[in-house]
């Protein structure tokens, strides 16, 4: 009796310290577990007992910790989560950029010149000549370059004719440097592996993006939260359905075999063997939080390192591709700069399988075709047909493994054409080409021209036995060229050819234009040459040499002086040292003229030398040295040699560096003429000239100062000019300068001046205007006043 009342008085005072637990915020369960004994040996085997609501703590630390527990939960049986939501990233799609079907690029031009005198070779006033011209790149649906000239000019001198000139133009260098600009801004995204690139891209990332949810889901506060809270709600289910037999159980086991009282203390020991063993039960399979949570953690771990292994294979695989992309860029930037002929470029290209937005439908074509010239165009074939003319037709040159071209149109202008009167002869030529093989390789070339040519600067045309008669011009003839490719660095091509015979030769011999081209048994209108070119790699040595006989019947378009036999032979080296620091070139060119038509024999020599050299070293000044020594022997007669000298030795140093932070340019020159009045009619004959030349760039101005000195055997002309340019804005920049001139023996002295603007107008173009008053040679030996004005207008779009 007296024992159930001591355990009936424990059980009501802990009822009251219990219930004013419970009144606390259920949230403070799980947080008051931190009041607990913390020790090792307690961690872990928390021991609980049951008893209307409440949770006891025994620990083998001797004392007793009290939770209290809610039976039933408040609400819902769930926990609350937030259900995050990701997008998967949609695939970029590139939208089809609309491509206009002619893009055009360019320039306008018109200029105004003005000059109030001229001087050698001919003499006249008040000048002027009105200049408009354009060039226009135009770009057909983005593939298919050509280009657009036109050109007039317009004056009142009566020497030089107007000149109106339109040329539509096509070449293989163009299109394949179209090909080349798009070959440097080739994307990726424009390649065939777009899809399969991107692809390897998006999945990357999306393992990137699993690995890092998964690394901050393992950090995150809530995750341990979460599992505590499924832990509570699976033990409350537990809780419930067992309350009963639970507190049966414990009121059954709960006996007390033992009191000991102690002076004011008291200690209950009941025997609670039974108990201890059932409550590590019940806590075996409660108390899962850690298992749980050290079970998700290694999945989450082993998830991790599964989505690292995919990830590298990807990155690996996508580097792959991107080194493949770029190869194939690497290797198309190669091709179009290293091809060594059309074909092989063509083949090249075919192989790589590149979209149509880089090679477009044709391109074997459109490589094939090395030209196509409408209008003022230039006809430049071989060395005994026609080298270097200007027509105003048609010419065109098609070449994929076999050689095709053609050239038709009026010769447009000779040397010097552009000032002789409109008394001449009108002029035309017809031209085609048939061969083998590719022009930059081995080949086979057969040429037929014919045409009219003028062979003299004059009109020939006349009364014989009281009838009109004119000279024959029409010439025709046929050329056998060949190349033939040593190895990548010599070639070597040799051309014959056989043309009709003069009219002149014709008449004395009975023969006709074109039964004399296959008069085999005249020697005198049959023509050849031999060109070579070798390349030292070892030595970067170049040595390029040509030459050519010319019958003395012999005509074509490449060759205005006739009834004279002729042959010709220039060699060239080009030689680097110093690592290309010092360059040195060396020419030899010489013609031989004989004239057997004359009554008196006429032998022309002309040989013509030059040796330049030019030293490049870094930080120090580029200077280049030259020196052109050219004479022509003629004789006229067995004891009678006429010879004229040209020998010119000129030097120049020039450096561009900083000097106290501004940068600055200096040229100082030297020019030696080696030759006597009787040579030519130029007014300086055998003259030093000194020049220095000094450009101050700073921020907004330049300035720029000449002095120069030329010494004759008359008199000494110095020359001191003062220029400065100021950039008042972005769009106006004006100048000006001031120039004395003092003349030795007559003593003149002149000073003269230059002023300049140039306006930049946004939408409307560039607006250039010059003025200067200076001086020029005049007779007597003496300097002549000249006026110069310029008005130029530039649009560039």
């Amino acid at each position: 009796m007296k024992a159930f009342i001591i355990q009936l008085f424990v059980c009501v005072s802990l009822t009251g310290v219990l219930h004013a637990q419970q009144r606390r915020d259920s949230s403070a369960i799980i947080h008051s577990n931190d009041s607990m004994c913390n020790c090792s040996v307690c961690r872990g085997k928390l021991k609980h007992q049951i008893d209307t609501g409440y949770y006891y703590g025994l620990s083998i630390c001797k004392s007793v910790k009290v939770l209290p527990l809610l039976l039933f939960s408040q609400g819902n049986d769930t926990v609350s989560v937030v259900r995050e939501r990701t997008r998967k990233a949609a695939r970029p799609v590139i939208p089809a950029v609309a491509k206009p079907f002619l893009t055009i690029h360019g320039n306008v031009m018109y200029d105004l010149y003005y000059r109030s005198n001229l001087d050698t070779p001919f003499v006249e006033k008040d000048v002027y000549q009105h200049t408009l011209q354009t060039y226009l790149d135009v770009t057909v649906k983005d593939q298919y370059p050509m280009r657009i000239a036109f050109t007039t000019s317009i004056g009142n001198s009566d020497f030089f004719r107007n000149i109106t000139g339109v040329n539509l133009q096509y070449t293989n260098r163009d299109f394949k440097q179209s090909l080349l600009n798009k070959a440097q801004s080739w994307e990726s995204s424009q390649m065939k592996l777009l899809a399969e690139l991107q692809s390897i891209r998006e999945q990357a990332d999306e393992k990137i993006r699993q690995v890092n949810q998964l690394k901050n889901a393992m950090a995150a506060p809530s995750r341990l939260q979460k599992m505590v809270e499924e832990n509570e709600r699976e033990l409350y289910g537990r809780i419930r359905d067992s309350l009963v037999k639970n507190n049966r159980e414990i009121d059954t086991s709960l006996r007390i075999r033992e009191i000991s009282i102690t002076g004011n203390r008291h200690l209950y020991k009941p025997k609670i063997k039974d108990l201890i063993t059932w409550q590590k039960n019940e806590l075996s399979a409660a108390d899962t939080v850690s298992t749980k949570l050290s079970d998700v953690n290694d999945r989450t771990q082993r998830r991790i390192d599964s989505l690292k292994e995919d990830l590298a294979k990807l990155e690996h695989l996508y580097e792959k591709k991107r080194q493949k992309v770029n190869t194939a860029k690497t290797h198309l930037v190669d091709v179009l700069m290293n091809s060594r002929s059309n074909k092989e470029l063509a083949d090249e290209l075919g192989a790589m399988n590149l979209p149509d937005s880089i090679l477009p439908k044709g391109y074997r074509n459109l490589l094939a075709i090395r030209s196509i010239g409408l209008g003022r165009t230039l006809v430049d074939y071989s060395e005994l047909t026609a080298k270097d003319i200007s027509i105003t037709g048609v010419q065109a040159e098609y070449n994929p493994s076999w050689y095709l071209a053609f050239a038709t149109g009026a010769v447009d202008y000779r040397f010097r054409d552009f000032v002789i009167g409109t008394n001449r002869t009108k002029q035309y030529l017809n031209l085609v080409r048939v061969g083998a093989g590719m022009k930059e390789g081995n080949n086979v070339i057969l040429t037929y021209y014919t045409g009219k040519k003028q062979l003299y600067n004059f009109s020939s045309a006349g009364t014989v036995n009281n009838t009109e008669w004119s000279p024959d011009y029409n010439i025709m003839g046929l050329s056998l060229e060949g190349r033939w490719q040593i190895n990548p660095n010599n070639y070597v091509v040799g051309e014959v050819a056989k043309s009709s015979i003069p009219y002149y030769a014709a008449a004395s011999k009975g023969q006709k234009g074109f039964s004399s081209m296959f008069g085999f048994g005249d020697r005198s209108n049959e023509a050849w040459s031999v060109k070579a070119f070798s390349f030292i790699p070892r030595t970067a040595t170049s040595i390029n040499g040509v030459y050519k006989s010319m019958g003395a019947n012999f005509q074509s378009f490449s060759l205005y002086t006739t009834g004279s036999s002729q042959s010709s032979w220039s060699l060239r080296i080009d030689q680097p040292f110093w690592r290309r620091q010092l360059s040195i070139a060396v020419a030899l060119r010489k013609n031989d003229f004989q004239n057997t038509y004359q009554y008196l024999d006429f032998h022309s020599n002309t040989v013509y030398k030059s040796i330049q050299a030019t030293l490049r070293i870094k930080k120090w000044p580029v200077i280049s040295v030259g020196y052109y020594p050219s004479s022509q022997l003629t004789k006229l007669s067995e004891d009678h040699y006429v010879e004229n000298r040209f020998y010119t030795f000129t030097g120049t140093a020039s450096h561009l560096y900083r000097y106290h932070g501004i940068m600055m340019n200096t040229i100082f020159s030297f020019t030696q003429f080696y030759n006597r009045q009787t040579d030519s009619n130029f007014v300086y004959f055998n003259t030093r000239n000194v020049m220095f030349n000094h450009t101050v760039l700073l921020n907004r101005f330049t300035l720029n100062t000449v002095l120069s000195a030329a010494k004759s055997s008359d008199y000494t002309l110095y020359n001191a000019d003062g220029n400065l340019q100021f950039k008042v804005n972005k769009w106006l920049e004006m100048g000006g300068g001031v120039k004395y001139n003092r003349q030795t023996v007559y003593g003149l002295q002149q000073i003269g001046y230059s002023a300049n603007s140039r306006m930049r107008i946004p939408y409307f173009g560039e607006l250039s205007l010059f003025a200067d008053k200076g001086f020029i040679p005049g007779a007597n030996k003496r300097l002549t006043s000249n006026n110069v004005g310029r008005i130029t207008y530039t649009k560039i779009f």
